[in-house]
């Protein structure tokens, strides 16, 4: 089997040139996409996200020898969660090259956080079974970039850090109000506001209200503790 022009770029761009190039195949094909004849990624992701956690785990144990458990678990939270992987997917151009079903490209697939970062697992997968281990941690490093060395900043749970800042100055709880939704129905984009007692606020837009509450309480954040 040959892969098509956009796969084998793809190859270029992850590290990892298959010696099974239906692997890769079957792990850029979605769901929507299967067939009798045609498998899908599902199975795929299920291994894949095992593997990444087993990798990430790793690295964070020997990147920081000093770190507890507690403080090793949010910081592996922050490398594993979904919506990084969807982050690595679009930093290789994974949506690109998935391979949709009608439903799913008319629904903007190929941007929704789930769909991506699940198939950025079926894809390390794909590397894990075609060359094992030391291929697919190999992978998940090289595309994963700097990421371990800048954890700490993405495991802060900003609307945690945000509610915390207000409770030890006896404020109430911070709201997160909606202020603006733009887009199409299948591909919405929220704008939240972050507000205080103190009159105090940020805003943030992104594709998911969660995502832009979090980045929201992330710039409220930055702007109090830089007028300390």
């Amino acid at each position: 089997m040959k892969l098509s022009a956009e796969l084998a770029a793809f190859e270029v761009r992850i590290g990892h040139h298959f010696a099974n190039p239906e692997l890769l195949t079957r792990a850029v094909t979605h769901a929507s996409m299967s067939s009798p004849t045609r498998g899908d990624n599902q199975r795929l992701e299920f291994l894949g996200d095992r593997v990444l956690g087993l990798v990430m785990a790793e690295a964070l144990f020997n990147y920081d020898e000093t770190a507890t458990e507690g403080q090793m678990a949010p910081r592996f939270n922050a490398l594993v969660r979904k919506e990084t992987c969807a982050d690595v997917a679009r930093e290789i151009g994974l949506g690109d090259v998935l391979r949709l079903g009608r439903s799913e490209m008319v629904s903007g697939g190929r941007r929704k956080n789930a769909l991506l970062g699940d198939a950025t697992e079926a894809v390390i997968a794909a590397v894990y079974q075609d060359g094992g281990f030391d291929a697919a941690k190999a992978v998940i490093l090289h595309i994963w970039g700097d990421r371990i060395g800048k954890v700490d900043e993405d495991a802060r749970d900003p609307k945690t850090a945000l509610q915390e800042w207000a409770q030890a100055r006896k404020l109430s709880t911070p709201r997160y109000v909606e202020t603006a939704r733009t887009g199409p129905d299948h591909a919405p984009i929220f704008t939240i506001a972050a507000r205080l007692d103190t009159g105090a606020q940020a805003f943030a837009t992104a594709g998911s209200k969660r995502q832009a509450e979090q980045a929201a309480a992330k710039a409220l954040l930055a702007e109090l503790e830089s007028t300390k």
